[in-house]
């Protein structure tokens, strides 16, 4: 097996001429990858409901000759695919929910069909590179955590490194995120009817609105980088009965895990409060698992910077990507239990930025279209960078061996912190 590439670079197994064949991959399955990204955006489906989207990836990756399996996980809509069998495999995230009322307003139709690019490209070079390419489809990335559930379920514990491209106003190497918590707070009173009898009653509404003062307040005394915030998801049916239940749904988020377990604390003391000031009862439940924030492999970030400059593209520069916060995603969690790295791809957008339905609408757009198929490539090319170094490749290898010796990885616990 070959771990460097011979001197002569245009030589067939030459760097040069891998990377071109990478591309030229690309090229030729233009049609077949935009159309995917424009059909995923046509039919946008929310977390562990995108049963149409996964079927059109598996689909695509099926045709080329990968191996699909499907439910993975115990997650009907999440898939592996496979091609291969060299010693160092390739993990290429597939990100396809989309977000309530506004769709693809973050753009996971481009992150999907760009990780099936990169999974064609990169097949192409799997006898020669001596890799196996191995494509997670994992979904609920908005909230659900579709690949917490997965490393917890060792479906990344060969994956010796793993990569995806997102879409964004701007391209970024190496972009921060914010630890997450998604908490759901249920108060519980009792109906009445608001004008005969409102003292027979224990108003629901009056919890909530008491711990939405309080979260308030507390706004002035947060951390740096701490922040709150929630819709209220149920908050009575009629304005003569006194509210039996309320519902509100908030995500706290932190510079880091221990940050958020400090926030999580003080948090469940607000909606506390709103019981004990009002006589109801609450609940509290964690919808979401934990997502940690963004730790991307250097290596793998710079070798990403240097591809997607070849593309022609112009990456933030070092230092001024260290300042841009990009949310929040469950893609923390795989970077901090193997090398990876989370880009950012920009598609012309004007003013809009992620989460907003004037993004949704750049994201199927001749711009977007190029994001997919610059992405794809660039992510072949980083992958090829580290196959074709002999230190990183050893790296890389041991990495998932050492992982394998001690039986598990970092993992975030459900209710906050670290295990």
């Amino acid at each position: 097996m070959r771990t460097t590439p011979p001197e002569d670079q245009t030589a067939p197994g030459g760097r040069t001429a891998l990377r071109d064949r990478c591309r030229d991959v690309v090229r030729r399955n233009e049609e077949a990858l935009t159309g995917l990204s424009r059909s995923i955006h046509a039919e946008p489906e929310t977390a562990f409901a995108e049963h149409r989207s996964a079927a059109k990836v598996a689909a695509l990756l099926a045709e080329h000759g990968f191996d699909v399996r499907t439910p993975v996980a115990g997650l009907d809509t999440a898939l592996v695919a496979e091609r291969g069998s060299g010693d160092l495999v390739v993990g290429i995230c597939a990100e396809y929910d989309a977000l309530p009322q506004v769709g693809h307003a973050c753009g996971h139709n481009v992150i999907a069909a760009s990780a099936v690019g990169a999974a064609l490209a990169l097949a192409e070079i799997a006898d020669e590179a001596g890799l196996t390419v191995k494509v997670l489809g994992t979904p609920a990335e908005e909230t659900g955590g579709g690949k917490v559930v997965m490393l917890e379920e060792g479906v990344f514990d060969d994956v010796a490194l793993a990569m995806m491209v997102h879409p964004g106003p701007e391209d970024i190497c190496l972009p921060s995120s914010l630890a997450i918590t998604d908490l759901e707070v249920r108060y519980t009173g009792r109906a009445a009817h608001a004008a005969a009898a409102p003292d027979l009653g224990i108003n629901a509404a009056d919890a909530l609105t008491v711990a939405q003062v309080a979260i308030g307040l507390l706004r002035q005394h947060l951390e740096p980088q701490q922040m709150v915030h929630g819709i209220v998801t149920e908050g009575g049916a009629a304005p003569n009965i006194v509210p039996a239940r309320t519902a509100a749904v908030y995500n706290l988020r932190a510079a880091e895990a221990r940050s958020l377990q400090r926030l999580e604390n003080r948090i469940r003391a607000c909606f506390e409060a709103g019981a004990t000031a009002t006589g109801c009862s609450h609940e509290i439940v964690q919808i979401s698992p934990v997502y940690a924030e963004l730790a991307c492999d250097q290596w793998l970030s710079e070798a990403y910077r240097r591809a997607i400059t070849d593309l022609g593209r112009e990456p933030l520069d070092r230092s001024t990507e260290r300042g841009r916060v990009i949310g929040s995603t469950d893609m923390g969690n795989v970077t901090r239990a193997l090398p990876a790295i989370h880009p950012m791809i920009a598609v012309e957008c004007g003013d809009a930025v992620n989460h907003q339905a004037e993004f949704a609408a750049a994201c199927a757009t001749p711009s977007a279209d190029l994001a997919v198929l610059d992405g794809a490539v660039a992510m072949a090319w980083t992958a090829l960078a580290a196959m074709l170094d002999g230190t990183q490749r050893e790296r890389l290898l041991a990495g998932v061996a050492d992982r394998a010796g001690k039986g598990s990885t970092e993992q975030f616990c459900t209710s906050g912190g670290v295990a």
